[in-house]
């Protein structure tokens, strides 16, 4: 039996999930406009952890999502989550902010392609499969009417996240789906922590720093 504890800060949502063996028992988050996680992150882990009935002794892995976002949720996040495994001394695990904003969405075929808002035309972006596998790097994109028509060609490309608003608005294709104003959840976080806490799949906790992908960027 493994409790693992998992934040997302990476964007406004504040989020965090208490799971038992890849399963959600409490959860806690707060879709915010504004960056309240300085505020909030410690009092939704008290929450969850209340509402599940254990004690942060009984955790064995902290989950954190390691990025691309915001560069102060982030570096809140991060800290939040480094801390607790020097203090529990316990394992942390990171987990690809798009990957977990990716598996919101479920599809028999085609592609998902999560976007974050980076400001202005530019997303941080990457593309999966239906299973999930990543076959295309996270990359900050600037987006273009022609961004992605190799894979809408042939098969429907469901773009999620508060960055898709902007591509909507200069593609027209026909196997385009649009799903806007999706932000990443630490609830997703819970399926991919336990498998890589299965494969002992930790990071360093002295020397884990967030994947930022661009100079920061406040806000």
């Amino acid at each position: 039996m493994a409790y693992i504890l998992c934040l997302e800060t990476s964007t406004t949502n504040c989020s965090v999930a208490l799971t038992k063996d890849g399963q959600v028992v409490a959860s806690k988050e707060d879709y915010d406009t504004k960056y309240s996680h300085a505020e909030r992150l410690h009092q939704f882990i008290t929450i969850v952890v209340n509402e599940a009935a254990i004690a942060l002794s009984d955790l064995d892995a902290i989950a954190v999502s390691k990025g691309p976002g915001s560069y102060t949720g982030l570096r809140i996040g991060v800290s939040a989550a480094k801390g607790l495994c020097y203090g529990l001394n316990i394992p942390l695990i990171s987990i690809s902010t798009l990957h977990s904003l990716a598996m919101q969405v479920k599809i028999i075929e085609g592609f998902v392609v999560p976007m974050i808002d980076a400001r202005r035309m530019e997303v941080y972006s990457a593309i999966f499969a239906k299973d999930y596998e990543q076959i295309r790097a996270t990359e900050a994109e600037i987006l273009t009417e022609t961004s992605y028509d190799v894979y809408l060609e042939n098969k429907k490309v469901y773009f999620i996240g508060n960055g898709v608003a902007k591509f909507a608005e200069i593609c027209n294709h026909k196997n385009a789906e649009f799903i806007p104003e999706k932000l990443p959840s630490a609830i997703q976080m819970a399926t991919i922590s336990y498998t890589k806490f299965l494969r002992n799949d930790f990071e360093d906790v002295s020397y884990f720093e967030p994947y930022y992908l661009k100079d920061f960027v406040t806000g």
